[in-house]
């Protein structure tokens, strides 16, 4: 007969098994199988620190393995971390993070570098969208003698359509 026990909160039996975990980090994703006490069904499982252990350590190493592919796409780019953090959102302190593995990119900016990863020729449409060349600005008769400063990002609904 198979170990059991009652869940301390739902009140259902739960029983000692495996079951298939998937673990994510930006585009990149790894099935674990995870011991644990686990209903029948779907529902609230119970699992100790020693049963989480390969969980945690693919999710160690996918967000190595993700954090090196944010540099290599941004390099593949041409860009700098302070480039990338302008185009794709976040800063350059936000990138130093990315690519250190400190800190995983939010799922917007994960779409953003998966986009760019296949798609390269993109780069410019999002520096136009993000990015405004300081000619531009200083030649916008709309914005002379205004406070904007000259090199820096237009916010959305500012732009003019020449711009």
């Amino acid at each position: 007969m198979s170990e059991t026990r009652i869940h301390p909160e739902t009140g259902q039996e739960l029983r000692r098994d495996t079951r298939p975990q998937t673990v994510c980090v930006g585009s990149l994703s790894r099935v674990v199988e995870v011991p644990g006490w686990y209903p029948e069904g779907d529902g609230d499982a119970i699992h100790s620190g020693e049963d989480l252990r390969a969980y945690n350590e693919a999710f160690k190493e996918l967000r190595e393995a993700y954090a090196a592919r944010i540099k290599t796409v941004r390099k593949k780019l041409g860009l700098t971390q302070e480039e990338a953090g302008v185009i794709i959102g976040g800063g350059k302190r936000a990138f130093q993070k990315y690519e250190s593995g400190r800190t995983p990119p939010s799922d917007a900016a994960v779409g953003l570098i998966e986009i760019l990863a296949r798609h390269p020729e993109e780069v410019a449409t999002l520096r136009s969208f993000r990015m405004t060349a300081p000619k531009a600005i200083a030649q916008d008769t709309r914005h002379e003698g205004s406070a904007l400063p000259v090199g820096k990002r237009i916010k959305r609904g500012v732009r003019n359509a020449a711009a």
